[in-house]
């Protein structure tokens, strides 16, 4: 009897709270294994100690939870598998299938507030980087996948970690505007650095929750872990 193909989840996680990201990646392996039946689906965060190389085993394919091809998944991803078998995955961030996903996060909301679909304004918070210009260049290059469905809209990104800030960009925009967080994961970006930026600026639209948590990203990701099988 064959072995089960095994698919490992990495995300970065939260150094100064481990346990609740990576309890969360863990749900997540199970919604997405619900997609694969046949299929081990395990998941680690790299900020849980330990974890990574615990679960990992010769074969697997590794689904980078991370909205850029950057630091974590261009360099400190392949250290720790360093001398071990896998294929990597497109990160999620950039899986061709999140725009059309997250058109129909913004147009439900969109609708649900009952503002006209030709003037909203979507407000890109993302992480941007000192590191390089890979995060940022992930937000922009979504940011032209997403223009050409929701026609009309005003798309901006900003970020927590360099210019525009989201505070600055949430003062330009105006009241029908809706705040997407291009990120994976809930941590403290998503729940405190976001929200402090939109109060600092009077920010009076909507909030969406974090991308990584929208519906169907369970299913996206399952996708793109066939589509990846096919490479081993």
């Amino acid at each position: 009897m064959p072995s089960p193909q095994t698919a490992l989840l990495v995300a970065h996680g939260q150094p100064s709270a481990p346990r609740p990201p990576e309890a969360a990646l863990q749900n997540l392996a199970q919604a997405v294994g619900a997609h694969l039946p046949g299929w081990q689906v395990r998941s680690a965060t790299l900020a849980s100690p330990g974890t990574l190389e615990e679960v990992m085993v010769d074969g697997a394919i590794i689904y980078p939870f991370f909205m850029a091809n950057g630091w974590f998944t261009g360099k400190v991803l392949p250290d720790r598998l360093k001398g071990r078998d896998y294929v990597m995955a497109t990160p999620f961030g950039l899986d061709p299938a999140l725009p059309g996903l997250a058109a129909n996060v913004i147009r439900q909301a969109q609708d649900h507030a009952g503002w006209p679909a030709d003037e909203i304004s979507v407000l890109l918070a993302a992480h941007g980087s000192a590191r390089g210009p890979k995060a940022a260049e992930a937000a922009v290059s979504f940011k032209t996948q997403l223009e050409p469905l929701l026609p009309g809209a005003r798309i901006e990104p900003a970020y927590v970690e360099q210019s525009p800030g989201i505070d600055e960009m949430a003062r330009a925009l105006p009241a029908h505007t809706l705040c997407l967080p291009f990120f994976a994961q809930t941590g403290d970006h998503v729940k405190e650095d976001i929200p402090q930026a939109l109060s600092t600026a009077g920010f009076d639209g909507i909030l969406l929750p974090v991308l990584g948590a929208a519906p169907n990203v369970p299913e996206l990701i399952a996708g793109a872990l066939k589509d990846a099988a096919t490479l081993t």
